[in-house]
């Protein structure tokens, strides 16, 4: 088994950024997540959080402690960092966690940006839906906005461009594409990626434990429904 490599960057104060690569592709980000697996077996009570991305893991201690040591974060998490054995987290995989099945309305002004798209990648709309529901994807990170999953696992065929103005509002629930990924919008924002369906599941809520339905490295799979179901579905949570 390869041992995975890291190299290490300050991440102000509290916090040690862990850097696999520079690249974004699904080997190095299944490293990023056994890394996170294997650091959080080992986890003392002062390391506050593990932040996986695409290629790097970030780790935060909890402030009161760098201030009570008086020391940095990297030389606090140094013999953490030594008592890793690269080839142990590279063998031992991230714990499997459930697909999470994300309803999703390709239809109407649920998609707007659906009928350009598929007018740009010469497939016809049907096509690119059943293509983009194909995919068990992988949450690579959460990043952007609180609850935003990057998804890796698309189908290379749909990779587009982003839009060259980006739109003031897109809506919560959108999901999007933008270059070679594919993520969902959890709150009303500001975006610039193609608009090609919405889910009426929320996926973002402070008031929740944890606040964000999906985490990384959990895999991800779109099931199709109707604009009437999804409109349903909205009223429905409307209610609860």
């Amino acid at each position: 088994m390869t041992a995975i490599a890291w190299t290490t960057e300050p991440l102000g104060e509290d916090g040690l950024l862990l850097r696999l690569g520079s690249s974004i592709d699904a080997a190095t980000n299944q490293q990023v997540h056994a890394l996170a697996a294997h650091i959080g077996r080992l986890r003392p009570e002062w390391l506050r959080e593990i932040v996986p991305a695409y290629a790097t893991l970030g780790l935060f201690i909890d402030p009161e402690h760098v201030q009570a040591r008086g020391h940095s974060a990297s030389e606090l998490l140094a013999p953490l960092l030594a008592r890793l054995d690269p080839t142990n987290a590279a063998s031992v995989p991230a714990p499997l966690l459930p697909v999470a099945q994300i309803p999703v309305c390709y239809e109407g002004e649920c998609a707007p940006d659906l009928a350009e798209m598929a007018r740009y990648l010469e497939l016809d709309e049907g096509t690119l839906v059943a293509r983009h529901c194909a995919a068990l994807y992988t949450v690579a990170m959460i990043g952007f906005a609180p609850g935003f999953p990057y998804l890796l696992g698309m189908d290379p065929t749909l990779a587009m461009p982003r839009k060259a103005s980006p739109r003031t509002v897109v809506p919560a629930g959108s999901v999007a594409i933008g270059g070679s990924q594919t993520g969902i919008y959890p709150s009303q924002s500001p975006g610039g990626w193609q608009l090609i369906g919405r889910t009426p599941i929320r996926l973002f809520a402070p008031d929740r434990t944890p606040p964000a339905l999906l985490c990384p490295g959990q895999p991800v799979r779109f099931v199709p429904i109707s604009l009437r179901d999804y409109h349903h579905a909205c009223a429905g949570a409307a209610d609860a």
